[in-house]
């Protein structure tokens, strides 16, 4: 029997896909897809831990933090008052 993907588990695996396209491009082409999916990632990790339980949505949390480890860093350090330097 064949069950259907459910549509956040979907579109965090798009998700997942599209950040990696996204990492593959010059950094300076990385910052409008990037924000648009460190925007997006809030609303489909909590969707995505409502609709399959919190151990999922812990995986999704660990993932998405592993993607984006250094804009959060970079967004932390700005919160601090720090002026990091952006790569080129």
């Amino acid at each position: 029997m064949i069950v259907p993907m459910s549509l956040p588990l979907f579109l965090a695996c798009l998700w997942a896909i599209l950040g990696t396209v996204t990492a593959l491009l010059p950094v300076r082409r990385q910052m409008i897809p990037g924000s648009v999916l460190l925007l997006v990632a809030p609303i489909l990790l909590i969707w995505l831990s409502v609709a399959h339980g919190w151990w999922i949505g812990g995986l999704a949390v660990a993932a998405f933090l592993s993607m984006f480890r250094r804009p959060l860093g970079y967004l932390i350090a700005r919160a601090r008052g720090q002026r990091p330097e952006l790569p080129r």
